[in-house]
C-alpha cells in the first residue's frame, strides 16, 4: 500500500521506518524535505516531498504534526485526501508546561480535535489511531503484558476497519470504539499516558483492555 504520511517529527519518522518495514511503500510530506536529508539516508526507500505531493500519493494517509499544526497541515493536504482513510495520530496539546506531569488541552471535554478536522474536511475519512501511545511503542511493541490496545474512532465503517488491519500487522490490538465522538475520550488518553514519563521519565508503556 502507498502511505502518505503528513509531518516530520518523530512521530511520522517512526511511523514512516515502521510501514516501510512491514513492506509497504511511504512518502513523508513535509515543508522543510532538507531536516530529512540524514533519516532517509539511514532508511532507504523512504521518499520526501511536500504535503500536497504526499497527500496525493497516498492511498492511506497520515497527519503526524503538532497538534495546533493539524488543521493548517490538512488544509495543505486536503485537495489529494478527499474520499481517502486518513489516520489521525494528533493531540490537542496547548502550547504550556504539564502541571505535575499533567499536560493542558486547547479542547474542552465535548469536543476532540478529530472532530474539528471531520468538520471541516467532511470529504475526508479520518480514524483516530496512534494517539494514546508514544513513538517508542507505536510499531512492532514488545511488553510483558503481550500486545497492547489502540484506541480507534472514526465516522466511517470501512475507513476503521482498513486502520484496524494495518495495526493489526504492526502489532496492535484495536479496540473500535465507533464514530468519531468517541475522541473525546480517546484523546485524553495520551494526558494519561504521559503523567508516567514527566514523573519518573517512564515513557515505555502502553494502555491494554482486559476482559
Amino acid at each position: 500500500m502507498k502511505i502518505g504520511i503528513i509531518g516530520s517529527g518523530i512521530v511520522a519518522q517512526t511511523l514512516a521506518a515502521g510501514f516501510l518495514a512491514h513492506g509497504h511503500q511511504v512518502m513523508l510530506g513535509t515543508r522543510e524535505p532538507a531536516k530529512l536529508a540524514d533519516f532517509v539516508a539511514r532508511h532507504p526507500g523512504i521518499q520526501v516531498n511536500g504535503v500536497a505531493q504526499a497527500a496525493a500519493f497516498a492511498e492511506l494517509a497520515v497527519l503526524a504534526v503538532k497538534g495546533t499544526a493539524a488543521l493548517a497541515a490538512a488544509r495543505a493536504a486536503a485537495a489529494g485526501l478527499a474520499g481517502k482513510t486518513v489516520i489521525d495520530t494528533t493531540n490537542p496539546i496547548a502550547d504550556a508546561p504539564p502541571v505535575d506531569g499533567v499536560l493542558s488541552y486547547f479542547t474542552g471535554p465535548n469536543d476532540s480535535l478529530l472532530e474539528q478536522l471531520q468538520r471541516e474536511f467532511k470529504a475526508v475519512r479520518f480514524v483516530k489511531a496512534f494517539s494514546s501511545v508514544g513513538a517508542a511503542c507505536m510499531i512492532d511493541p514488545k511488553l510483558t503484558g503481550g500486545p497492547p490496545t489502540m484506541f480507534i474512532a472514526g465516522d466511517d465503517a470501512d475507513a476503521r476497519a482498513a486502520v484496524t488491519k494495518l495495526l493489526a500487522e504492526v502489532g496492535w490490538g484495536v479496540e473500535d470504539l465507533g464514530k468519531a465522538v468517541a475522541a473525546r475520550a480517546i484523546e485524553p488518553l495520551a494526558i494519561l499516558w504521559c503523567v508516567p514519563g514527566f514523573l519518573r521519565n517512564d515513557w515505555v508503556h502502553a494502555f491494554k483492555v482486559l476482559r
